[in-house]
C-alpha cells in the first residue's frame, strides 16, 4: 500500500515538476531558516553546560546601592572568595581569575603582544573542567611563574614541539609552561589565551573585601540552598567591610554601617551569565535572553509561513487532480485512503524539502556564522540525534501542512468534480484568505522591524558623542618608549598634519577603572552619600586633542603643582553629587584612601560607553598615563601619514613593533551586537517576504482558475484587460492591506519594549509604517499581476471552450 502511495506521489512530483519545485522550494527555505536558527539558539542556550560542576557553580556578584540606583559589578575583591568557603560549610570550594593588562611576551626569537591572558587560581581549570593535553590539571598552576597555555598559542610561540616546561618572558616575569588545553569551549562566558597562576601577581597582597578586581566562583555542595546562603552574606559585610569603609573614606562607623544594606554580595549561576548578566566589567560581551525570544519566534513564524505555502500551494494545485479523485472515487476508493494518499505525498515533499533545506543550510552556515558571530559546523546538523530529529520535523510538518489539502481533495463531490467544477468549493475561502492575511502580517511585522533596527543603529552611531572620533588615530603601547614618549609626541606635533596629541591609557570607547567618591562639605553629615565615578588619567591636551567642551571652570594647565590635586568631572557627577544648583568650582570630593581631590572644571557630558548605557559619573585626574597617544590629524592622505608616524616610532627602539587604531573603529565595536541584528532581520525579512510571495502567487492561482469562465464571459461582454486584472488584484490587495493594518500596532509595541534596552533611542516615526506599508503592497502586487495579466490576456475562446 505505501509502495502505491509513493509510486503516485513521485508520479505527481514529475507531472507538475514547476508547482511541485515551487512547493517544495518554499518549504525548504522555511526549513533551512529554523535550522539555522536552532544552532544559533542551541549554542546561546548551553552556554557554560561544559563544566561537570556547572549545576552547583555561582559566581560571587556585587550590587552597590547609591543616591540613584544600584551599579552591578562581576567582580569582587581579592578576599571575598576565600572568606566565604571558609564560613560557610557549605561551600565546597572556591576559585578565582583576574585579567591581566596586554602584555608582549617572548620566546627565543619569537615576540607577540597578547591581549587575552588571564591570572587564575591552582584549581581554576579543573573547577571549570577544562583538560590539559600536557601537564597536571591539579599543580600546573600551584606555583609561582606558572602559566598554561592554549594549544593555538603554544604552537605560536613552539611550533610542533612540546610546549611543557619551555620558558616565556611574560610582560616583566619568566614564567615557565606548566600546561596546555586545546582550548576554552565556545559555549563559555570567557575565552583567555593563557592561564598564568594567581600567586605570581597576589603573593604578599593584602586581604580586602571592599574593592573590585577577581572574577570569583563558588562550588556548592550538591545539597546547598543558594538563596539561603546568600542570605548570610550581610553578616560577612559587617564583619569585613564596614571596617574597611570607615578606615578608606575617612567616616563615622554609623555611616560605614549602612553598607550592610547598600554593599550587596550576590551569586549568580554560572549557566545564567551569558544571557542574563551585562555589566560593564563582564570579560566579554554576552548574549541577551531577549534576542533569544526573537530568533525562536522568528524561527517558529518563518516555519509556520513555510506550512502556509505548502497548505495554499497544495490546495492551488488540487483543481488539476479533481477529475483523479472523482474517477478514484467511481471505482471505489474510500476518503480515508484518499486522504492517507495525499497525506503520503505531503510527507514525502516535505522529507524531499528536508533534503534541500540541509543543501541550504550547508550554503548558507558560512554567512551565517559570520552574520551571527557564531561558529556552528555542519555537523551539528547530521548527527545521528539531529538526522532523527529532523526527519520527525518532517514527519510532523508534512502532516501539519498537508492535513487541510488532504481533506480538502478528498471531499470532491463525484458528480462535479466530474463535470469540473471540483475546486469550485467557496466554503473554505476565508480559511486560505487568513492564511495569506497571517503571511504578510509576519513578513510586513519583519519589514518594519527591520527599518526601526537599522534606524536605533544609524542613531547611536551617529548621535552627539560629546568629542570628535573622526580623524583620530590611537597609537598603542607606547609605554614601551619610556623616557622618550614626550619626545615623540613632540616630533609627531611637528608636522602639519596633525592637529594636536595627547598622552593618556584613557580612550572613551574603552572600559575605565573606578571608584566611590562623596562630597568633603557633607562628611559630618549622616545624610551624605556616596556615588560610584569612572576615573580617566589625562594631560592638559585631552580635553582640546579630543574636542571635548568645558561646561565650568578650567582645564588642566602643565605643570601646575595644585593640579596634582585638582580634577575635571562631568556633568552627571555633578547632578550626581547634588551640585547642580551651586557653583561646583573649589569644592572638594573625598575618593577611596581619604584622598581629596579639589573641582577645578566640569566637562560636558560625552558618551564614553555604548548608548546602551546612560553616561556615568567620571572624574579626570592629572597625568600618570602613558599607555596611549591619541593624535587629531587633518588629511586626505591618511597612509601616508600612518607610514610618516611608523618610520618615527621606529627611530626610536621601542620594545614593541608600531601598532595603531582609528577611534571611530574601535567606536563601531561597540554596536556589533545591533549591527548582526540588523543583518539577521534583514536576512529573514527577505526571506520571509519572498515565502509570503509565493504563497500569495498559489492562491492566486488557485482562485483565477476557479474564475477563468467568469473571466471569459466578462472579456467577451467587452471588459477591457485592465479592468480584470484591476478586479483580480483587488482582492489579494485587500487582504495584504488587512495584514499590513493589523501588523502595524503589534509591531509598534514589540518594537517600543525592544527600544527601552537602550538608554538613548529613537522615536518611531509614523513613515515607516508607510513606508513598510507600501512595500508589502508593492511585493504582492507584482506577485499577483504574473498570474492575473496571464489571465486577463488569454483569449476567451479557451476559457468558454472548456465548459
Amino acid at each position: 500500500m505505501i509502495k502505491n502511495y509513493l509510486t503516485i506521489a513521485w508520479r505527481s512530483l514529475t507531472k507538475n515538476r514547476v508547482f511541485s519545485f515551487i512547493n517544495m522550494f518554499g518549504l525548504a527555505i522555511g526549513l533551512a531558516c529554523c535550522m539555522l536558527i536552532s544552532g544559533y539558539l542551541y549554542q546561546e542556550l548551553t552556554y557554560d553546560t561544559y563544566s561537570a560542576n556547572a549545576k552547583q557553580l555561582y559566581r560571587v556578584n556585587l550590587g552597590t546601592v547609591g543616591s540613584v540606583g544600584t551599579d552591578s559589578y562581576p567582580i569582587v575583591d581579592i578576599a571575598v572568595g576565600e572568606g566565604i568557603k571558609n564560613a560557610f560549610p557549605e561551600v565546597a570550594a572556591f576559585t578565582r581569575m583576574s585579567s591581566l593588562q596586554p602584555l608582549f611576551v617572548k620566546a627565543a626569537d619569537q615576540q607577540f603582544k597578547e591581549s587575552n591572558l588571564v591570572m587564575a587560581d591552582a584549581n581554576f581549570l579543573q573547577v571549570f573542567s577544562i583538560p590539559l593535553l600536557e601537564g597536571d590539571a591539579k599543580n600546573s598552576l600551584a606555583e609561582p611563574n606558572t602559566i598554561v597555555l592554549t594549544k593555538a598559542t603554544a604552537k605560536k610561540y613552539f611550533g610542533d614541539a612540546l610546549a611543557l616546561g619551555k620558558m616565556l618572558i611574560v610582560g616583566d616575569k619568566t614564567m615557565k609552561v606548566t600546561g596546555v588545553i586545546d582550548k576554552v569551549p565556545d559555549n563559555s562566558h570567557f575565552h583567555a589565551d593563557g592561564f598564568a597562576s594567581m600567586i605570581t601577581y597576589t603573593a604578599g597582597r593584602q586581604q580586602t573585601w571592599s574593592n573590585v578586581g577577581f572574577y570569583t566562583y563558588l562550588l556548592l555542595n550538591k545539597n546547598a540552598d543558594p538563596k539561603k546562603l546568600q542570605a548570610q552574606f550581610p553578616q560577612l559585610v559587617a564583619k569585613y567591610v564596614v571596617p574597611e569603609i570607615q578606615r578608606d573614606m575617612g567616616v563615622s562607623l554609623a555611616e560605614a554601617q549602612k553598607s550592610v544594606s547598600t554593599f550587596l554580595f550576590t551569586l549568580q549561576p554560572v549557566t545564567d551569565i551569558h544571557l542574563h548578566s551585562h555589566t560593564k566589567y563582564e570579560r566579554e560581551a554576552n548574549g541577551d535572553i531577549n534576542y533569544i525570544y526573537i530568533f525562536g519566534a522568528l524561527a517558529i513564524f518563518i516555519l509556520l509561513l513555510a506550512c502556509i505555502n505548502f497548505t495554499n500551494l497544495s490546495t492551488a494545485a488540487s483543481a488539476k487532480r479533481s477529475k483523479e479523485v472523482g474517477i478514484r472515487k467511481v471505482l471505489g476508493s474510500l476518503k480515508n485512503s484518499l486522504i492517507s494518499q495525499f497525506l503520503t505525498e505531503s510527507v514525502f515533499l516535505t522529507t524531499l524539502a528536508m533534503g534541500f533545506a540541509l543543501a541550504l543550510v550547508y550554503l548558507l552556515l558560512p554567512y551565517f556564522n559570520g552574520v551571527s558571530g557564531k561558529n556552528i559546523s555542519m555537523l551539528f546538523y547530521l548527527n545521528y540525534k539531529a538526522i532523527i530529529v529532523e526527519l520527525l520535523i518532517a514527519l510532523i510538518v508534512g502532516i501539519a501542512a498537508g492535513i487541510y489539502p488532504a481533506f480538502f481533495i478528498s471531499s470532491f463531490k463525484i458528480l462535479s468534480v466530474l463535470k469540473g467544477n471540483g475546486s469550485t468549493q467557496n466554503n473554505r475561502s476565508l480559511l486560505r484568505s487568513g492564511l495569506i492575511v497571517f503571511q504578510f502580517f509576519i513578513s510586513t511585522a519583519f519589514i518594519i522591524a527591520t527599518f526601526i533596527v537599522y534606524q536605533q543603529l544609524h542613531f547611536m552611531q551617529n548621535k552627539k558623542l560629546g568629542y570628535d572620533k573622526e580623524q583620530v588615530l590611537v597609537i598603542n603601547d607606547t609605554y614601551t618608549l619610556k623616557n622618550n614618549i614626550v619626545p615623540f609626541k613632540n616630533q609627531l606635533l611637528q608636522d602639519k598634519r596633525i592637529v594636536n596629541a595627547t598622552i593618556t591609557n584613557d580612550v572613551p570607547v574603552r572600559v575605565s577603572d573606578g571608584t566611590q567618591i562623596y562630597l568633603k562639605s557633607t562628611t559630618n553629615s549622616t545624610g551624605h552619600s556616596e556615588i560610584h565615578a569612572n576615573i580617566y588619567h589625562i594631560d592638559e591636551n585631552y580635553i582640546p586633542t579630543m574636542g571635548m567642551k568645558m561646561a565650568a571652570g578650567r582645564n588642566f594647565i602643565a605643570g601646575s603643582k595644585a593640579d596634582s590635586t585638582g580634577v575635571l568631572v562631568n556633568e552627571t557627577a555633578i547632578h550626581e553629587l547634588g551640585l547642580d544648583k551651586t557653583d561646583p568650582i573649589g569644592k572638594t570630593i573625598v575618593r577611596s584612601g581619604q584622598r581629596e581631590f579639589n573641582i577645578v572644571g566640569v566637562i560636558k557630558d560625552f558618551q564614553y560607553s555604548s548608548a546602551k548605557q546612560k553616561i556615568a559619573p567620571l572624574m579626570m585626574l592629572f597625568g600618570n598615563s602613558n599607555g596611549s597617544i591619541i593624535v587629531k590629524v587633518k588629511t586626505a592622505d591618511m597612509h601616508g601619514l600612518v607610514t610618516s608616524i611608523e618610520n618615527q616610532w621606529n627611530e626610536y627602539h621601542a620594545d614593541a613593533p608600531f601598532s595603531y587604531t582609528f577611534l571611530d573603529d574601535q567606536f563601531a565595536q561597540l554596536y556589533v551586537a545591533e549591527a548582526r541584528t540588523g543583518k539577521i532581520f534583514t536576512s529573514f525579512a527577505i526571506l520571509a517576504v519572498i515565502i509570503a510571495s509565493l504563497g500569495l502567487f498559489g492562491l492566486s492561482a488557485f482562485s483565477i482558475r476557479q474564475r477563468v469562465k467568469e473571466i471569459g464571459i466578462r472579456k467577451v461582454l467587452g471588459a477591457s484587460s485592465g479592468s480584470i486584472t484591476g478586479m483580480l488584484s483587488a482582492q489579494f490587495l485587500k487582504l495584504v492591506g488587512l495584514s499590513v493594518l493589523i501588523a502595524i500596532p503589534v509591531t509598534w509595541y514589540a518594537m517600543h519594549r525592544w527600544l527601552q534596552e537602550f538608554a538613548y533611542r529613537i522615536e518611531i516615526q509614523w513613515w515607516v509604517f508607510v513606508l513598510a506599508g507600501a512595500l508589502a503592497l508593492t511585493v504582492a502586487f507584482i506577485t499577483v499581476s504574473f498570474q492575473t495579466v496571464k489571465a486577463a490576456l488569454t483569449n476567451p475562446v479557451k476559457s468558454l471552450r472548456s465548459e
